[in-house]
């Protein structure tokens, strides 16, 4: 019986969890990152966002990724504001539960994480229910990446919010390996993981369309749509455990329609 292989392309570091329980689950697993991070030519923004911060200038910090929470800790070294004990008035919100228990190891309390979808949208939705009623001027705090689109700042706007995007970081490509190219292209993956817009995207150019896919969300499946991929499975959560059961159902139905 042929074992069933998976590419995580996230870094090693992000995919450990992931690729373990796919692991444990029978997969050959192959890991190799399409996107990365990388900081902003110029700081000053999110330097001065973050000092504003301490001060108490927002009324929420409103974080949609892991990455903006790296990125708002790496700011707060450098202009020595603590985000744990700065600016008491000032309350966080969460995209989902991942974002959250991030921003936790950061030392903030997280007070608002939508139920539903882990998304901007999500958020947005989140904030109608129960941020409460802004008066003129409330500033919102949005830490992005240099990709993001517009849902969140004009939700927020919309909802009477004064929105402040601020590019906390950068998203660089990175070519997968030639062997994996060969691999992904020969139809050597049963299935691929996309977890951003940006990570659909990347895989339909370097790979093409023939893998199918599984998507952490509705955003990325609508990506990985646009972007001509086969979406075989949607996580219904956006964390290790939903992705992995995503994934294993979608290869076990595979499996049944061969």
């Amino acid at each position: 019986m042929s074992v069933p292989v998976v590419l995580v392309p996230r870094a090693s570091s992000r995919a450990a969890g992931l690729a373990g329980l796919l692991r444990d689950a029978g997969c050959e697993v192959v890991v190799a990152p399409v996107i990365e991070r990388a900081p902003v030519d110029d700081t000053t923004a999110l330097d001065t966002a973050v000092r504003d911060l301490g001060a108490g200038a927002y009324a929420w910090v409103a974080v949609t990724s892991v990455n903006a929470v790296d990125a708002l800790a790496a700011a707060a070294a450098r202009t020595a504001v603590s985000l744990g004990s700065s600016a008491a008035g000032t309350r966080w919100a969460a995209v989902g539960h991942m974002t959250r228990r991030a921003l936790e190891a950061a030392g903030v309390a997280v007070e608002l994480v939508p139920d539903g979808e882990s998304s901007a949208a999500g958020l947005v939705a989140a904030f109608a229910e129960r941020s409460g009623t802004p008066s003129d001027g409330r500033r919102v705090l949005l830490p992005l990446g240099d990709l993001a689109g517009p849902t969140l700042a004009d939700g927020l706007a919309a909802l009477g919010w004064a929105p402040d995007v601020v590019t906390a970081y950068r998203t660089v490509r990175r070519e997968l390996p030639a062997d994996v190219v060969t691999r992904g292209r020969a139809g050597g993956f049963g299935a691929v993981v996309v977890t951003s817009g940006s990570v659909a995207r990347e895989v339909a150019r370097q790979l093409g369309t023939r893998a199918p896919v599984v998507a952490i969300g509705r955003p990325s499946a609508e990506a990985a749509h646009a972007a001509g991929l086969h979406v075989a499975a949607v996580a219904e959560h956006p964390t290790d455990e939903a992705l992995a059961a995503a994934v294993t159902a979608a290869l076990s139905a595979q499996k049944e329609n061969a």
